[in-house]
């Protein structure tokens, strides 16, 4: 039987700061493979010159949509889904490569090391799974704006798929600057409140207080976000003013709201 490989599939736009490291992080890989949504740095040139395929996507029509777009060029038989502000450590590119040599049928979630404004959030608790690699000849698409959806073909025969968790963890550059916070702020509150207007939920200002403090409270206090200093404040905070300005737009921009949301 023939030794299965392995697709790490990268989304970038403008990350010529940290793509590099992202990349070389992959290297591994039997193919990295990289979509650009119109980089106006020279992430493509750094992209091109770390050996990635890649292919550039400037109608920006969502994260779903590119992922799909990955899906297309990949060639792996196992493709992992990997950010460009996330690092691959030796820990988990072992574990990473032991799933694909195993060919197994199977949905594998992974977890963070948190990183934000250049500090190791060490203490504070990361309960969020992401589903990030899979069995490519089983994946059929994503679906959604944000916070997409991987859409297996096997689930819709009515065949559930085994999940798991890695064990080992991706170290996340969450947040790296103020600015970069406010300009994705904007992203996904307008992409959060046009979600839960097609829902058909409502907004508003104490709507979105209750929620953004529950929020703060939850990361902060019970996630131990304390303990994590400054940047740790700050982490939560962003987070929990996402979780405000959502029900808030909802609301008031509930006239204006739409997924056509360019990517910051």
């Amino acid at each position: 039987m023939a030794v299965p490989t392995l697709t790490i599939a990268v989304l970038t736009k403008n990350e010529a700061h940290r793509i590099e490291a992202c990349l070389a992080s992959a290297a591994f890989a039997d193919q990295v493979l990289v979509v650009d949504s119109g980089s106006t740095d020279s992430t493509v040139a750094l992209c091109h010159q770390s050996g990635a395929d890649v292919f550039e996507y400037p109608d920006w029509q969502g994260f779903a949509v590119q992922r799909n777009r990955l899906i297309a060029h990949a060639r792996g038989d196992y493709i992992f889904f990997l950010d460009a502000d996330e690092l691959i450590t030796p820990a988990f590119q072992k574990e990473l490569q032991a799933i694909v040599q195993s060919n197994a049928k199977a949905v594998w979630q992974i977890r963070w090391r948190m990183v934000a404004y250049g500090h190791e959030l060490k203490y504070y608790i990361s309960r969020s799974k992401v589903e990030r690699l899979f069995r490519r000849d089983m994946l059929k698409e994503y679906v959604g704006a944000v916070h997409e959806q991987a859409i297996l073909h096997n689930e819709q025969t009515g065949m559930p798929t085994p999940r798991k968790v890695m064990a080992a963890k991706l170290l996340h550059h969450s947040r790296e600057t103020v600015r970069g916070s406010l300009e994705k702020l904007t992203q996904y509150v307008m992409l959060g409140a046009s979600k839960r207007a097609q829902a058909g939920k409502s907004g508003g200002v104490l709507r979105g207080l209750a929620s953004g403090l529950a929020m703060f409270l939850r990361l902060y206090i019970f996630r131990l976000g304390f303990l994590c200093g400054g940047a740790g404040f700050l982490y939560c905070l962003f987070v929990a003013l996402e979780a405000f300005f959502r029900y808030a737009a909802l609301h008031y921009d509930k006239d204006h709201l739409s997924n056509d949301v360019g990517r910051a």
